[in-house]
């Protein structure tokens, strides 16, 4: 499995359009071909960071995503939002306890 994790802070003004755009993707996103889990993270002391958090099932499958018109909306959309460079790590989960 590959997990990606991506930091983005946005001005305050634009959060709400933020999360309006991610509601109205959230599902098409998780349900694109090789997307087995999304979240997103809001930071507790500051709140203008998110975090996503995805499965994917190979990083063939995470890359597909971005080069889709999905994520090309999405991000679209997104990019202009951000007060900061956005943050990227892939990573492989190592261990699990539930």
């Amino acid at each position: 499995m590959f997990v990606r994790i991506v930091k983005m802070s946005f001005n305050e003004k634009h959060i709400d359009e933020f999360l309006s755009n991610f509601n109205l993707n959230k599902e098409h996103i998780r349900n694109f071909e090789g997307c087995r889990f999304l979240e997103l993270y809001r930071d507790k002391i500051n709140e203008n960071v998110f975090f996503t958090y995805s499965y994917w099932n190979s990083e063939a499958d995470l890359e597909a995503y971005r080069h889709s018109e999905l994520f090309k909306n999405v991000w679209s959309k997104t990019k202009p939002l951000f007060n900061a460079k956005p943050e990227a790590w892939s990573v492989d989960k190592v261990v699990t306890l539930e």
